[in-house]
């Protein structure tokens, strides 16, 4: 679609105007699923700050790790280990593992059981939830963009620029800049629009993903849902309870899904993640209006680029604090991007942290299935 976008402007553009001549001799050259040497380096580091953090664990427990099969993801995941290892043999620990460590990828086809990559619920994937979030979008979308075709319109004459094109032009920006080496060059694509346009640009992206994926969608968290009750069945060290999308034979084995380890790190989507962070509950109460702009102060801390930028993470920490109120009860606590989240319905301490118990009851919505039952209607 970016390939076609520039073959219409080239085919129909008869006069370029200042600041856009850059669009007459531009060929769109990026792959499409690939990890550039800047999303590597970005996975890279990611490792190395995941040991940086749990280091006293590291010495304990070798990662578990998973990954989706997509090859990006299964890639991801390999220069995350990569970091990860690197951080390891620079702290001298004993006896550290070879490279490369054991990896469980869970296939992505179609009636696969996938929690990170599910695409059971044909509701959710080809039914009536599957248009909430762009319906939602282009509604936003009739509003900011109007202006913007205007002007880009009056610089590439004879282009018939539409609405639907700006997000595609817009879209060039972080790709480009990305794809280039080390990121460190900024694509002329983004000069091409003002910091107001950006932010209308964020929140465009932000309702896509919340009425696409997220709790915007009847269906949205319920896509997260089986993640979560294997979350529960890691920090309770119990068998997982889930009739969603979890695959029973793979986790129910000892080899592929065990129980009892310090560290977890699984591989995934950012659609994905943002219906695990819906079946969480961490933007429960959060709305999202689709005819005017609201930041992500206003949203409860939500927006896409906040929530799932490129290399986003998701932490939950297990922890006992000998200071602990209680019977020293094992705490829970979610971090997004490393900032600590709130839980709804989970009593949170002023560092974010929920006992254990507490947090297992919280996740009621995903114990009970969530909206699985409408997935086949």
């Amino acid at each position: 679609m970016y390939r076609a976008i520039i073959a219409k402007i080239h085919l129909l553009t008869t006069s370029y105007g200042p600041g856009y001549e850059f669009i007459r001799d531009y060929n769109y050259t990026l792959g499409a699923d690939q990890l550039t040497p800047f999303g590597e380096q970005q996975l890279v580091h990611s490792g190395r700050s995941f040991f940086s953090r749990y280091s006293s664990l590291a010495r304990r427990s070798q990662p578990f790790i998973r990954a989706s099969g997509q090859d990006r993801v299964v890639h991801s995941a390999e220069k995350w280990v990569e970091g990860f290892h690197q951080a390891l043999l620079d702290g001298s620990f004993p006896n550290p593992p070879r490279l490369p460590y054991p990896m469980v990828i869970v296939p992505e086809r179609p009636g696969a059981n996938n929690t990170l990559s599910n695409k059971l619920c044909t509701a959710f994937t080809s039914g009536t939830y599957s248009r909430v979030g762009e319906e939602a979008a282009s509604t936003w979308l009739e509003i900011f963009a109007p202006p913007i075709v205007d002007r880009l319109n009056k610089h590439l004459i004879g282009a018939n620029l539409t609405t639907t094109d700006i997000p595609l032009i817009m879209d060039l920006c972080p790709f480009e800049t990305v794809a280039s080496q080390y990121g460190y060059t900024l694509s002329p694509f983004c000069n091409l629009f003002d910091a107001n346009e950006w932010s209308s640009y964020d929140y465009y992206q932000s309702l896509g993903k919340w009425y696409g994926y997220g709790p915007g969608n009847a269906l949205g968290p319920t896509q997260g849902v089986g993640w979560v009750n294997e979350l529960l069945a890691r920090l309770t060290e119990r068998p997982v309870e889930d009739n969603t999308s979890t695959n029973r034979t793979l986790d129910g084995s000892d080899e592929y899904f065990p129980l009892g380890r310090g560290l977890y790190a699984d591989f995934s989507h950012d659609n994905e993640m943002m219906s695990v962070l819906g079946a969480l509950g961490v933007y429960e109460g959060v709305r999202m209006p689709n005819v005017t702009k609201s930041g992500p102060t206003r949203n409860g801390g939500f927006s896409s680029s906040w929530a799932v930028p490129f290399a986003a993470r998701v932490y939950v920490e297990k922890m006992k604090c000998s200071r602990s109120s209680g019977d020293g009860e094992e705490l829970v606590r979610i971090l997004v991007n490393d900032r600590v989240v709130p839980v709804k319905g989970c009593p949170s301490d002023d560092l974010g942290r929920c006992p254990l118990s507490k947090f297992v009851e919280s996740m009621e919505f995903s114990r009970q299935g969530g909206r699985w039952d409408l997935c086949f209607k």
